[in-house]
């Protein structure tokens, strides 16, 4: 090929590189080795060490111009990304001076007349080549739009201009050029797919080995972080009795073990990759390309907030070169286990690893002038990538990136014929027809749940497919076989998710609540076991082994669903870990011990019950604890899905140790997981309704604290739906809790305009009382300036008193400064922040009285009238939320929707079916609740809404229909396998 690449004439080609690390740079380099080889000119532009460059290319005709124009991610050490200043640094950095980097870019393109401008993958690169009249192409396997969008979440939407800036900016490439592991990108409309990129050998394995003194016998490990995690120290005694790590990135003055030996700043690294057993470091495209184009086995720690991370961890896996390492063995130095299994591997990849000459014959090719043949996405792909894009701008930190199974299935004909299958949750099925017969039910009732008598199944298989060894399950599975003790009792419970009917955020603020306990539900099991009799994974034994205290409890989990996100399956914790000395730790130690690794934060949700029975109710655990963690409720979609883990985990927990605790007490304790452990600042309602709802009522609840008045049920006439916008929705997000920070601010501002209204004395002031000598006006004063819920105060008071003093918005410096504090324990003001204040105090007082007036609508007499009136309701409340800011482009569109449905004349249907829809719980996003008439035809109507949507997205809502009783309700069931004749 180089042959036929240096027949062209020469070309001179811009590449510019992004400001993220050195991978770019490592690979961009194996690119523009090939064009210089085939005679062109190639100008770098890169903030990247100069050295980089020139120690593997040699040429007159490389040239490297110093410039930062972008930033990539910024990283607080080599494992942990900073998101909200990594948007900051990008602001300061891109947007800010992007019209003098315009200007700039545009004189310097034209002053080298450049032939083609390539990017690796500097969005304003491509403005700038498009505002000098030149070609450009981009070649990546992920763009910064797609990452900086999960960064949104967390640092508020008012960064999202940045996304859609960044996603202008390469629509004016050519195409793309596209590497394997790649990450849904819908800003470019066309693509040439090709093989992986991977710097090429200087020297063979024994070559490597022998000039650095190491024989055959001797285990390799090579340390690759790009950068040790901060205040991290080695250990001679991290690595096995025969092994040899060679470390990457040590710094000059960093001290390693004598089994440690520090790599020169320039070491060739692909000739240390191949020279080692295994790798050990952060999953990057350069580490994992060269990981499968070497066949060295690759053990990875998770890197928090890096949506590229999941695509290429599934293509690592998939090749079965991957081992994932927890980060506190990281740290702790438990690496025996992974060390053992990672050289058991047989790393399987056999594609193309020619990507760099590849990507040179394409780019020579398109500087020359010819139009590309590339593959153009379709309308339907790139909108399903937008959507993608779209989860990540509402998705929850640091959580649940949901790889789709339309892009896990794409072909890419260069080297990855099919991308790893995902799995689906429910995929546990088993060619045996097991029965529950096999478990012995010892208390409790199945109840005739056809989703509890299915989890009882998966038990079965798993305590089969424990006595069989049996391999071919996914991971989650093969550390579920092997959780529990087969023949001792274990307990089981059952959790609903649950339909936000009316009420939604406006609990914090008091308000009445309608919710209804859908009919997916989480089932959690739990056993516990004297500490002699637990068995524990590896890396548990290993770090048990270490330590001075010896056998101690240990909490195992095991979470299904985890291969659907990026998560990971297992948790495990020495329970000691929740003591400080004889005294259980504070929440704040639990959050930031939960807050540490990212992939494994999900489990405060689970393990957070432990803490807070410890601290609520002086429970002390002297046994392990084995849990699995089975949820059917779709996580981010608005319905609960935490609630419905914390309330089946505490319900199991309480029943494994013997422990009674009303149902009322477990959603207040479950509260305390969320708001304490977790630190989503919720109100009650989820867990309220998830432990002490009835199926086919709806919980009715004044959130002050938390009283539950009963439950209403629902007329045999009605009917409600939930359809999810497929849109993520997080509590956890910036949005809802500003505008909980906006409702308290907004309390605390009329408190304080009440109290200043106030007459000095009660007496009559000349003869004259402020309040015609009546004292009702100065009782409501008086009530109103020591307000303890918003929803205290009545709409006409509001409108008629505060409603005008209260600003619209405001900062929280400005707030602070007059008020000192909004007396909310469970969030934070930003001082920099600014709030919408009247929007946000406005909704929780009108959504009680709408609430109250829905309830009481209920109980009327069944007419078309009573449903329009509940539908409008519903209206009502969804443009409240949209005021508020907690709306969302697909919930809206549900709800418009429905309207349409509600009002056509040409529907063929003779009556009224749907009446009205809204959107649910913390908004900015998630499901949308729809009334209608329980009928046939109202179902059809629903179907034709699902369809309608998927034609207009591109994504099929899910449709929540149905109930189910709480947890309080179900109770537990205790089973025990029955032993057979062979055992």
């Amino acid at each position: 090929m180089e042959a036929d690449l240096a027949s062209g004439n020469r070309l001179v080609f811009a590449y510019y590189i992004t400001g993220h690390g050195f991978g770019h740079a490592t690979r961009v380099i194996e690119v523009v080795r090939h064009l210089i080889l085939a005679g062109h000119e190639v100008h770098v532009v890169s903030a990247a060490p100069e050295f980089v460059f020139t120690s593997a290319i040699q040429s007159p005709r490389l040239f490297i111009r110093k410039v930062l124009l972008d930033c990539g991610a910024v990283q607080a050490d080599a494992l942990t990304v900073d998101r909200l200043a990594s948007l900051k640094k990008y602001h300061e950095t891109a947007v800010v001076p992007r019209f003098t980097i315009l200007e700039t870019e545009v004189k310097w393109l034209k002053s080298i007349k450049a032939d083609l401008v390539v990017s690796d993958v500097v969005p304003v690169a491509c403005r700038a080549a498009a505002d000098a009249g030149i070609r450009s192409v981009c070649v990546t396997n992920f763009s910064w739009d797609f990452i900086y969008a999960e960064y949104v979440m967390d640092a508020g939407h008012h960064h999202r201009s940045i996304v859609w800036q960044i996603s202008a900016d390469y629509s004016h490439c050519e195409f793309l050029i596209r590497l394997p592991g790649y990450c849904p990108m819908p800003a470019f409309r066309d693509v040439v797919d090709v093989p992986l990129v991977v710097r090429r050998l200087h020297k063979t394995r024994q070559e490597a080995r022998n000039e650095l003194g190491i024989g055959d016998d001797v285990k390799l490990l090579i340390l690759n972080f790009g950068g040790q995690p901060a205040g991290w120290k080695l250990k001679e005694e991290y690595l096995p009795p025969g092994w040899l790590c060679l470390v990457c990135g040590a710094s000059d003055t960093e001290e390693v073990p004598p089994n440690f030996i520090k790599l020169a700043k320039d070491a060739y690294t692909p000739d240390m990759i191949a020279a080692s057993d295994c790798m050990l470091g952060k999953i990057g495209y350069g580490t994992v390309s060269e990981a499968l184009a070497f066949k060295v086995p690759f053990v990875f720690v998770r890197r928090d907030y890096f949506n590229e991370e999941p695509f290429l961890r599934s293509m690592l896996e998939y090749y079965q070169g991957g081992v994932e390492m927890i980060r506190r063995d990281l740290l702790t130095g438990q690496w025996k286990p992974y060390l053992e299994r990672a050289i058991s591997l047989k790393p399987c990849y056999e594609g193309g690893v020619n990507g760099g000459e590849v990507a040179a014959h394409i780019l020579q090719e398109t500087a020359s002038g010819k139009n590309y043949s590339s593959d153009k996405f379709s309308g339907a792909r790139r909108l399903q990538d937008a959507i993608v894009l779209g989860y990540e701008l509402q998705r929850i930190r640091g959580r649940d990136l949901y790889i789709p199974e339309w892009y896990a299935n794409a072909e890419n004909e260069f080297g990855l014929s099919k991308a790893p299958p995902t799995s689906r949750v429910d995929e546990r099925s088993s060619p045996i027809d097991y029965s529950i017969q096999d478990f012995e039910v010892l208390h409790g009732d199945v109840q005739g749940f056809p989703d509890t008598v299915s989890f009882l199944k998966s038990l079965v298989e798993l305590s089969a497919l424990n006595d069989s060894g049996n391999t071919e399950k996914r991971r989650e599975q093969k550390a579920a076989a092997g959780l529990f003790n087969w023949e001792e009792d274990i307990f089981v419970t059952r959790a609903p998710g649950r339909l936000d009917v009316m009420g939604g955020i406006a609990d914090y603020s008091g308000s009445l609540v309608l919710q209804m306990p859908i009919r997916e539900a989480c089932h959690v099991a739990v056993q516990r076991n004297h500490p002699s009799k637990h068995r524990l994974w590896k890396h548990a034994q290993a770090r048990q082994n270490s330590s001075v205290q010896g056998q101690t409890p240990v909490l195992q989990i095991v979470s299904y669903g985890s291969e659907l996100s990026n998560r990971a399956p297992t948790f495990d914790m020495n329970l000691s870990d929740f003591m400080d000395g004889d005294k259980p730790i504070s929440y704040e130690n639990a959050r930031k011990f939960f807050g540490k690794d990212p992939a494994q934060k999900w489990a405060a949700y689970v393990a957070g019950t432990i803490l807070v029975l410890m601290r609520e109710l002086g429970v002390r655990f002297e046994d392990s604890i084995s849990v699995l963690v089975s949820s059917a409720v779709p996580e981010g979609k608005g319905v609960s899905s935490s609630a419905s883990v914390e309330v089946a985990s505490l319900s199991a927990i309480a029943a494994a140790h013997g422990l009674s605790v009303g149902s009322r007490d477990v959603a207040l304790l479950c509260q305390k997981v969320e708001n304490c452990i977790v630190g989503a600042p919720c109100g009650v309602m989820d867990q309220m309704t998830s432990a002490c709802g009835e199926a086919n009522k709806l919980l009715a609840m004044v959130c002050q604290p938390a009283e539950v008045l009963g439950l209403v049920e629902i007329p045999s006439h009605i009917r409600f739906w939930g359809l999810d916008s497929g849109i993520r929705h997080s509590v956890g997000g910036a949005d809802y809790g500003s505008v909980r920070i906006g409702a308290f601010m907004g309390r605390e501002i009329i408190k304080s305009t009440a109290s200043s209204m106030l007459p000095v004395s009660s007496s009559v002031a000349n003869g004259v009382n402020n309040y015609d000598s009546e004292d009702n006006g100065v009782e409501l004063l008086q009530s109103e300036s020591s307000l303890d819920y918003l929803c205290n105060l009545p709409p006409h008071r509001y409108e008629g008193v505060y409603a005008k003093v209260l600003p619209e918005s405001m900062t929280g410096e400005n707030f602070v400064e007059k008020f000192v504090d909004h007396n909310d324990p469970v969030t934070v003001i930003d001082e920099k922040c600014n709030y919408e204040v009247r929007a946000s105090a406005g909704h929780p007082i009108y959504e009680n009285f709408r609430v109250k007036a829905f309830k009481a609508l209920l109980t009327s007499a069944a007419s078309d009238e009573q449903l329009i009136s509940l539908g409008e309701l519903l209206y009502q409340c969804h443009y409240s939320y949209n005021a508020c800011g907690l709306g969302s482009d697909g919930t809206d569109r549900l709800v418009q929707l429905v309207q349409e449905a509600q009002h056509s004349k040409s529907s063929g249907f003779e009556d009224g079916t749907l009446y009205g829809a809204k959107i649910t719980g913390g908004g900015c996003g998630g499901t949308v609740c729809a009334i209608g008439k329980n009928s046939l035809r109202s179902s059809q109507r629903i179907i034709q809404i699902q369809q309608r949507y998927k034609a207009a997205t591109g994504y099929l809502p899910f449709i929540f229909e149905g109930s189910s009783p709480g947890a309080g309700k179900f109770g537990y069931l205790r089973i025990r396998r029955r032993i057979s004749p062979k055992h």
